[in-house]
């Protein structure tokens, strides 16, 4: 059984916490270094080693909370009817996961592909993001050949690798939502 968290304890991961936000807003993710963190929050380096195994454990919690953000604001749209609506809704989450190459990989180290342990806030947004398309899929021009447990996964691979293509630089020429819609069509749409 865990122990209860003092106090003081608590007060001192949101310190942290709230650091971490100040540093990453003014700097982006990867800019964010442990000695600035430590030093703004008015914490030892080991107090951060106490609450964060590492800066990765640390982002999954900043970037866990942004998705769940952009999930948020996705679960209170309208059930989109078309792949043009449902690329619309989903490019403020597409953009926040391509705006730092940092900020993908530690999404793809912690999504739960990589086989951890441990489901972090990060793995937890994609069961959510599952969820909410689950919900929308019943409700637009959507295929239906497919169980959805497929099509929604097939929906979060191809939304993983437009993001990853943003980073390649092959294939890093069409605009966002143009790959995306191109993508949601042949995945989501049924053939004539």
């Amino acid at each position: 059984m865990k122990k209860a968290l003092q106090q003081r304890t608590i007060e001192t991961r949101v310190r942290l916490m709230a650091a971490a936000r100040e540093l990453v807003s003014a700097g982006g993710y990867q800019a964010l270094r442990i000695e600035e963190l430590v030093q703004r929050a008015g914490v030892a380096k080991g107090t951060f080693f106490a609450h964060f195994a590492d800066k990765d454990t640390l982002m999954d919690q900043l970037i866990g909370e942004r998705i769940n953000l952009c999930l948020d604001r996705l679960d209170a749209l309208p059930a989109p009817r078309d792949v043009q609506q449902l690329a619309d809704a989903m490019l403020p989450l597409l953009a926040f996961m391509a705006a730092e190459r940092y900020v993908f990989d530690v999404i793809l180290r912690r999504s739960g592909a990589a086989a951890m342990e441990e489901i972090g806030p990060i793995a937890m947004t994609f069961g959510r993001l599952g969820q909410i398309v689950g919900k929308w899929l019943p409700c637009g021009w959507f295929r239906t050949d497919v169980a959805p447990e497929i099509l929604i996964e097939g929906f979060e691979a191809l939304s993983m690798q437009v993001v990853a293509l943003r980073f390649c630089a092959l294939n890093n020429t069409l605009p966002l939502r143009e790959r995306y819609l191109a993508y949601l069509r042949a995945w989501l749409l049924p053939s004539s």
